[in-house]
């Protein structure tokens, strides 16, 4: 343990397992903060379909990174990545513990191990060139490229995933060098923080479920009204906001492109999709700690076990 690093907990793993809940739950406990490591959660109106935390939920806690962008801008691993580190010196000048909390593991690797993204500037020729195969041959023909490309990348990265498909293809374009590769040698770097990495999850079909219970929550809470609130302001399913899970397929609903329950459908299906791509990204980190909740069937008795080895990785209690 490096006493020399700032300590540093992430509670991360897929959609629906958990993350905010625990993350507030070891807050109280340890005198905490939290940090939002989710892509959509940045979002101002967008509270439904990335399923925000609420007030009530934070129950005091300060969280950071929640509704602070525009949902007609862009936002990205290297805002993230700033603000991030903006928001992890507040929280130890107030003599707080930070807490990532969140399933983007992009985000994660870049706060941890202080990715470094000067080779990645916007070309914004070639980004727009891309984005227009997007457009008029769809998004497999974009992803077929990056396959050429950087076929390790093209199995991490779904072909819906626009923005993430450009931007692995600007990068091999600009440096020469994958983005698999570069992704590789930046996990290989030491961690900038004395950190702790957990990983929640749970079986397989006990997480579908949760997931499945989830997006129908989602729908009785609104989420049709809250896609075309946004649709009213102008946006569309190729602004980036609108890319994420749930808000595309609600859009191709208002637009009479599927019926409401075959929406529903593919957003079920594309979430236990993403669910095993997070997996898969975190299983790429060596010092992880995995925690099946299905082994805690008290909730208490998981929070306690996640903070007895963060006051032992962290604090060396």
């Amino acid at each position: 343990m490096d006493r020399a690093k700032e300590p540093l907990l992430i509670i991360a793993g897929p959609t629906a397992s958990g993350k905010s809940d625990a993350a507030v739950a070891l807050a109280q406990r340890m005198r905490g903060s939290v940090i939002s490591a989710d892509s959509m959660q940045v979002y101002r109106g967008m509270d439904i379909g990335s399923a925000k935390i609420t007030a009530e939920e934070q129950k005091g806690i300060p969280h950071y990174l929640l509704d602070i962008a525009d949902p007609r801008e862009e936002w990205n691993v290297v805002r993230f990545q700033q603000e991030a580190r903006k928001a992890v010196r507040e929280i130890l000048a107030q003599g707080r513990l930070p807490i990532v909390a969140g399933g983007t593991g992009f985000y994660i690797q870049a706060l941890l191990y202080g990715v470094d993204f000067t080779e990645m500037d916007a070309d914004t020729e070639e980004r727009d060139a891309l984005a227009r195969i997007a457009e008029e041959q769809g998004p497999e023909a974009l992803h077929a490229l990056l396959q050429a490309e950087d076929p390790e990348a093209a199995r991490q990265i779904h072909p819906n995933n626009v923005k993430r498909v450009i931007r692995a293809l600007e990068f091999v374009r600009k440096s020469g060098t994958q983005i698999s590769e570069h992704n590789r040698i930046q996990r290989a770097r030491d961690p900038e923080y004395r950190s702790l990495l957990i990983v929640l999850t749970c079986d397989r079909g006990v997480l579908y479920e949760r997931i499945d219970r989830r997006v129908d929550r989602m729908m009785e809470a609104g989420l049709v009204e809250e896609v075309e609130q946004l649709r009213a302001m102008g946006l569309t399913d190729r602004d980036v906001s609108m890319q994420g899970l749930g808000y595309r397929q609600i859009l191709w609903y208002l637009d009479g492109r599927m019926p409401l329950d075959e929406a529903v459908r593919i957003i079920k299906r594309d979430s236990r999709h993403f669910a095993k791509r997070q997996l898969t990204w975190f299983r790429r980190e060596p010092e992880a700690v995995w925690i099946d909740r299905g082994d805690y069937p008290d909730e208490e008795q998981l929070y306690d076990h996640i903070e007895k080895l963060t006051r032992e990785r962290l604090y060396g209690e």
